[in-house]
């Protein structure tokens, strides 16, 4: 029963990775940019959402949305300050530009909200389960995280490939100059790119912060780069690969913890990481792309 429970945590805790991850495989796949300040903008999201209930006194999902609503103003914003100017830049500037971007945000939340952490009251309200006469409890965070994340992945994925925005954003990740062309607005194309995952990341906040309900500067800090791994695990660029990237991270986490040892359960995640990479490069749902020069 142990490793039953310890499984679903990790199915959980994978679940949220999973919707982070989506942040960073949809703008690397269109704009081929890593936006790094991505886990920073999970922090924002929560301490909106901890302001509204707190402060605004307004229910949960009502905060969610303004998070949501606010999250996705601050995507577009960082796009078109930070990383619009720099589209034809080097790699590596737009690497130092999105650290920088990240160090940004983190001081910021410091100076407004302190450096004290805060108490995260949860945004889910749904019934835990109980199996096996109770020697196994789903708890309410779990079971909302796996569920929302299914929904985000299917939903993101009819978007990509059914809509006219969609299919705009995948013509944009093979060839920016022959979208254009072809009458694409590349750069509201990008802009939407970022909306779209800084919305998400606002409601892996609410998942992150109802789960492990505390609340600082930092909290998107190392979730952050763990989505980043399970993105480069499932293969970067794929949704169902930030899915299953998401789920494998998460389990390999928790199993690492309980079984082996909780000090070397980060350290297990990144070793697995690198074992896949020379194993497979792309990562596990990744594509091979030969490029001439």
């Amino acid at each position: 029963m142990a490793f039953l429970d310890n499984l679903i945590n990790g199915i959980s805790l994978g679940s949220i990775y999973a919707v982070i991850a989506l942040g960073y495989t949809l703008v690397y796949g269109i704009a081929k940019m890593l936006n790094f300040a991505h886990g920073d903008v999970i922090m924002v999201g929560g301490y909106v959402i901890f302001t509204a209930m707190t402060s605004m006194k307004l229910n949960a999902y009502l905060s969610v949305l303004i998070a949501v609503a606010a999250c996705t103003v601050l995507g577009i914003t960082i796009e078109k300050v930070a990383y619009k100017p720099l589209r034809q830049a080097t790699s590596l500037a737009v690497l130092i530009t999105a650290i920088g971007m990240s160090y940004f945000l983190q001081n910021m939340a410091l100076l407004i909200f302190g450096e004290k952490p805060v108490t995260f009251t949860s945004v889910i309200s749904i019934p835990k389960i109980s199996l096996f006469d109770g020697q196994i409890v789903i708890k309410s965070e779990a079971i909302a995280s796996i569920i929302v994340s299914i929904l985000i992945v299917v939903g993101l994925s009819l978007f990509v490939n059914k809509t006219r925005s969609g299919r705009a954003m995948l013509a944009v990740s093979e060839d920016k100059d022959a979208a254009q062309l072809m009458g694409i607005n590349v750069n509201r194309t990008i802009s939407l790119t970022f909306a779209i995952g800084s919305g998400l990341a606002a409601i892996a906040g609410a998942l992150l912060c109802s789960t492990y309900p505390v609340l600082s500067n930092t909290t998107g800090a190392m979730p952050g780069i763990k989505a980043f791994v399970a993105a480069v695990f499932g293969g970067i660029g794929s949704i169902p690969g930030a899915m299953i990237g998401g789920l494998l991270i998460g389990v390999i986490e928790i199993l690492g913890r309980a079984y082996i040892s909780p000090q070397l359960a980060d350290a297990i995640v990144f070793a697995v990481l690198i074992v896949v990479l020379m194993v497979k490069p792309t990562g596990i749902l990744g594509k091979k792309v030969n490029e001439k020069v």
